[in-house]
């Protein structure tokens, strides 16, 4: 098994064994104990062996480790362990300046995540650090985050936000794109980002079946208000796999999978195998200047967008609803084309 492999749990395990002096651990009793410790955290059966703990003990020993002093001593043929400073632990040991400062980096790259509110207690903690490592305030960001902080709606990230923790009812003033503002009560469930934009996810009362899911874009939200109903809790949709068979966020639970069949220019491919355009994606041929993929997800408007953006080096070659659908946009975006030539 790789020696990096619940490393940290061994270490936490080994640490507590050396700190014990009303007891002897010789190194089966270490090995069990950093066993144990695996299997009470993880619930993995996959323990180590003697070889590793000795490799454990070691790293623990060394300066890259945590420069632990230990008093091995014999016990007949067996040798055990312990610290030789009873007050000594790892968790004890101060944070390294190189720790600090990889904290600090972190902490500004976050604080440099335009566009979310109340990030401002990171100053606090910021000022702390400079404090007790005496760190340089003008830390370079290292970082960038594809991030729109001008983007509508984002005063109301805190308050949707709190609404799902605290499990609070929402009445929402909504302006749909191309239809006029209405008001959504709504039990919020999730947010998830897509596309520099947020969604927010719950359940709408109006909706026939209580496992259908809303999906509200923040940026077409006008006002946020709690709405006394009682709120009806999230049991039906595991948000991990909500989103597995699309792109983007438009999940059509009455939409079948279907099998997407894309032949690909080579010189694009390239890219598209770096950045698959769903986690599905399999090589179902290649030629000498081509290769022929596969999905198999929802067909979706986000799935249209992505494939328009290849649309020059890409043939559809299935499933025939997607095609026409495809072919309509293309006419119209040529047909609006051709209106601005002749004005």
């Amino acid at each position: 098994m790789s020696t990096n492999k619940h490393a940290a749990i061994r270490y936490q395990a080994l640490d507590k064994c050396f700190s014990n002096f009303g007891r002897r651990f010789y190194i089966d009793d270490l090995v069990e104990a950093c066993n144990r410790a695996i299997c009470e955290f993880t619930g993995s059966n996959d323990g180590v062996k003697i070889r590793q703990v000795y490799d454990d003990i070691r790293f623990m020993e060394s300066e890259t480790g945590f420069c632990i002093e230990l008093d091995k001593r014999k016990d007949g043929k067996k040798t055990y362990y312990r610290y030789i400073d009873k007050n000594f632990s790892i968790n004890r040991q101060p944070l390294s300046h190189t720790e600090a400062e990889q904290l600090k980096n972190t902490i500004v790259m976050l604080n440099r995540f335009k566009g979310l509110p109340q990030f401002d207690w990171m100053e606090e903690v910021l000022t702390r650090f400079e404090d007790t490592f005496k760190l340089k305030a003008n830390v370079d960001s290292v970082v960038s985050f594809e991030q729109n902080p001008y983007l509508k709606g984002l005063e109301y990230f805190t308050d949707l936000f709190n609404a799902i923790i605290n499990q609070q009812v929402l009445r929402i003033e909504y302006c749909p794109a191309f239809k006029e503002k209405k008001t959504i009560v709504l039990h919020p469930y999730h947010l998830k980002q897509y596309n520099n934009r947020w969604f927010l996810f719950g359940h709408n009362p109006d909706f026939k079946e209580i496992s259908s899911i809303m999906n509200l874009a923040i940026d077409r939200i006008e006002s946020v208000n709690r709405d006394n109903e009682e709120y009806i809790p999230n049991t039906f949709v595991d948000f991990d796999d909500y989103f597995d068979d699309v792109v983007g966020v438009t999940v059509s639970i009455n939409k079948p999978i279907e099998i997407v069949r894309l032949k690909i220019d080579n010189q694009r491919y390239n890219y598209i195998k770096s950045k698959p355009i769903h986690h599905s994606q399999k090589v179902i041929e290649r030629g000498s200047d081509y290769t022929i993929i596969e999905l198999r997800l929802i067909h979706n408007y986000e799935l249209e967008t992505l494939i328009l953006g290849f649309i020059d080096s890409i043939e559809i070659l299935s499933p025939q609803t997607l095609i026409d659908s495809l072919k309509a946009r293309v006419d119209k975006i040529v047909n609006k084309g051709l209106k601005i030539v002749e004005l």
